[in-house]
């Protein structure tokens, strides 16, 4: 060793004692030097991807001080040296016990702690190394593909600084030699499987203090329950006679006590815990999403309660328990709301102006002459492009962050509206395709099936035949497994479209609880899917890019519409569209059908040049993306329009339920942008786009926009028939007459349409009764 780097040392001017043995890290790390500020004394940006030469790492860990930086201010000497993490895939858990107060308090948090993952990772002493810090913390090295930036896993309550972080990509840790606690050394770190980190992950997560959400989630309405200071709530009544255990138990197992908290296993789970009780606050936290319980949400035993009886409806809950004598008895006060959900008329408006002018042309001519919706034609070629262009083109948002082409759909309105014609008038040159390939396909396989059948000394005498691949790109009526199997041969995309989605809701649920829900939440990410069933084998689709569009009802919409499929984030990824739409009378206003004609080749040639030309595949014939970026002038915007959407999320004057949506427009924007720009920038003579450009991503704020205001529309009707089947159901005994008094009294602003249907008389009727209640 000491011959090897003779030369070298030769150059320099001092060499400690200790070179050789640092060295010796370098053969292994990227690294850098700490001075005693214990922060890097020099640059090391470019060694998170590329390693110091031996040269110069000697220079900067023999560095005695002396130089000045431009500012004028010295640089630190050398005193230590640092492991650049995310090189190498190299990734570290930092637990940082100077939050702790005593002594006492950091042993029994580190014992529990590294106590755990012994107990349920196998050979844990053979895969990480474990080094103690000099600030009263601990290091767990290892190497994972999966190795993401720095992450903050748990905070205790009433601290700022995290007890356990990750340090990842960008990220670096000191070495302590002579602190190794573990079999294994800096220089023995190896690959962990993602089991193996998501152990350590999840439980980590189960330190972090999160603030419990009230069991009790009050959305605006005209009258709401009061209660008087001494006044005992049911949910707290229940809570303090019951236990979360007395709740789950028939559930769940306990695995393990600890001094803070149970952990607790589902029955018949694969993995070694499914979650937490609190001893503190007896607060429930699962990290398993197979139960009837939300997943990564604090839940007393009111709301576990409320989700094992009354599928999350704490309303119905806190009526039950009532009636079971818990609370006190209260007095109804009405008062008026103090919350309202804000909409700008403007953008309930479909922007159509983010198209180029013939395609705009097409559509409103739709619209003049076939009584067509402008809204659900729109909607409709944004579906359209999405499963053109599927996993061909993606867009990088910035490093680590590329979003795909997905969109998910739902056009709202009553039956007999005209969703589905809307829909095929714009669609129809890809149906005409995909029902091409169906027929191709058929064809093809009755062929390839007589020839099957066929001896091996009949085949002889005929030209030999492959086995005909299903080109179908477009499913409707399909199940879930049949869906994988077609995407599994179509690996650009596949589209659903239909006619009602009320069924595909459904199937959300069709073999156990969660199932079909965590694939579709997993494709709209973009993230690799697996399917398993009992009675099949497992089907698997590594880049999953199903875009879906079909019509829905509103009253069918609006059971959907529930607290628990806005918690797993089901309901923000759906975009809506509800424009106040009538039957129109016939017109004699005719289309030309050159336009049909053009738009029908203008959507061809879109189609068939991304399938074509834009389309790449590798050696092993997977697809390689296109990735567009943002141009400067288009990267000012996207900044400005994230940061103004980061505002509204952290706004107390934005409605608290329509929060959770916005962090889901942050992703479907670039999308919106990818969408658009590719689009108009294909033509029939040729495609021209390389960045996203400023335009492109100021539509696609306008699209998101629209949006927003749509799903807050279908809200406050949601709330509204709410409160209006309450106030029937609480008066059925009354005659409509008097049944409509009593909801005009409490809102004569209320949808008289919606009132007309549910009483099961005329609009004309209603306004009769407006007069004689004005009278």
């Amino acid at each position: 060793m000491i011959v090897c780097f003779k030369v070298v040392w030769a150059k320099l001017p001092v060499v400690r004692p200790e070179t050789i043995k640092a060295l010796k890290y370098l053969d292994h790390f990227s690294l850098l030097t700490v001075g005693e500020s214990k922060v890097p004394n020099f640059s090391w940006k470019p060694q998170q991807t590329k390693k110091l030469s031996k040269e110069e790492f000697i220079k900067r860990y023999t560095y005695k001080g002396g130089k000045k930086l431009q500012s004028g201010k010295e640089i630190p000497e050398t005193t230590n040296i640092g492991l650049i993490t995310g090189y190498d895939f190299l990734e570290v858990i930092d637990i940082d016990l100077k939050v702790f107060s005593t002594v006492k308090e950091k042993l029994e948090f580190w014992d529990e702690y590294i106590g755990f993952l012994k107990d349920n990772i196998l050979d844990f002493d053979d895969k990480f190394a474990v080094y103690k810090t000099q600030s009263a913390g601990y290091h767990i090295l290892y190497k994972s593909k999966r190795i993401q930036g720095n992450l903050k896993l748990a905070k205790l309550k009433g601290h700022k600084e995290a007890v356990i972080e990750t340090r990842g990509q960008f990220g670096y840790v000191f070495v302590y030699p002579k602190n190794k606690v573990s079999k294994k050394g800096y220089f023995d770190i190896q690959f962990i499987s993602d089991e193996d980190r998501e152990i350590i992950f999840t439980f980590s997560k189960s330190y972090n203090y999160q603030e419990p959400e009230k069991d009790v989630k009050v959305i605006p309405k005209k009258t709401q329950t009061i209660y008087k200071d001494s006044d005992v709530k049911v949910w707290d009544d229940f809570n303090n006679k019951n236990s979360v255990w007395d709740i789950i138990s028939d559930d769940f197992s306990i695995v393990a006590n600890h001094s803070k908290k149970y952990i607790v296993k589902r029955h018949n789970a694969d993995s070694a815990h499914s979650g937490y009780i609190f001893k503190d606050n007896d607060m429930l936290m699962l990290y398993s999403t197979g139960t009837i319980y939300p997943h990564e949400k604090g839940l007393s035993a009111f709301a576990c309660y409320a989700y094992k009886n009354h599928n999350g409806d704490f309303s119905q809950t806190t009526l039950d328990l009532y009636n079971k004598g818990y609370g006190s008895r209260t007095v109804l006060k009405e008062i008026e709301p103090t919350e309202k959900i804000l909409i700008s008329t403007s953008d309930l408006q479909f922007p159509v102006d983010i198209f180029t002018t013939p395609i705009q042309s097409y559509i409103i001519e739709c619209v003049n002459t076939l009584n067509m919706s402008l809204d659900y034609m729109g909607c409709s070629l944004m579906w359209l492009m999405s499963l053109s262009i599927g996993n061909s083109i993606k867009i990088e948002v910035k490093k680590g962050w590329v979003e795909i082409a997905t969109l998910w759909i739902a056009v709202v309105g009553k039956a007999g509206i005209g969703k589905t014609p809307s829909i095929s008038k714009t669609i129809f040159p890809l149906e005409k395709l995909n029902n091409k390939e169906i027929s191709n396909y058929i064809k093809d396989f009755e062929k390839w099936d007589a020839y099957d059948k066929l001896t091996k000394k009949e085949k002889e005498e005929f030209p030999e035949m492959v086995k005909p691949i299903k080109k179908q790109f477009i499913a409707n009526d399909i199940t879930l497994e049949a869906l994988i199997d077609l995407h599994q041969e179509n690996d650009n995309a596949v589209g659903v479209f239909k006619d009602e989605l009320a069924g595909w809701f459904k199937d959300m649920n069709k073999y156990k609880q969660g199932s079909d829900l965590e694939f579709w939440l997993s494709s709209w990410s973009g993230k690799s899917v697996n399917l398993n069933r009992m009675t099949r084998a497992g089907s698997f689709v590594a880049s999953p890019l199903i875009p879906i569009l079909g019509g829905i009802q509103p009253s069918i919409f609006n059971s959907f519409y529930t607290d628990e499929n806005k918690d797993n984030g089901f309901m923000d990824r759906m975009l809506l569209s509800y424009p106040n739409l009538k039957v129109e009378e016939y017109n004699d206003n005719e289309m030309d059908y050159k336009l049909i004609d053009w738009y029908n080749n203008r959507i061809i040639n879109f189609f068939e040049t991304v399938k074509y030309k834009i389309l790449e595949k590798d050696a092993d014939g997977k697809i390689v993306p296109k990735i567009l970026t943002f141009s400067d002038e288009a990267k000012k915007e996207w900044i400005r329009i994230f940061n103004e959407i980061t505002k509204n999320q952290n706004s107390e004057s934005e409605n608290e339920y329509m929060k959770s949506m916005l962090p889901k427009q942050k992703s479907y924007i670039p999308r919106f942008a990818l969408l658009i720009h590719t689009f108009n920038g294909i033509g029939i003579d040729g495609y021209n786009f390389d960045k996203i450009s400023k335009d492109s991503i100021l539509k696609a704020e306008k699209l998101s926009k629209y949006f927003i205001a749509m799903a807050k529309k279908i809200k406050i009707d949601s709330i509204e028939n709410s409160e209006i089947k309450k106030i029937l159901k609480n008066n059925d005994t009354k005659s409509n007459k008097d049944k409509f008094a009593i909801l005009y009294k409490a809102n004569p602003e209320l949808n008289k349409n919606e009132v007309a249907e549910q009483l099961g008389v005329s609009l004309q009727t209603i306004y009769k009764y407006i007069k004689n209640i004005k009278k």
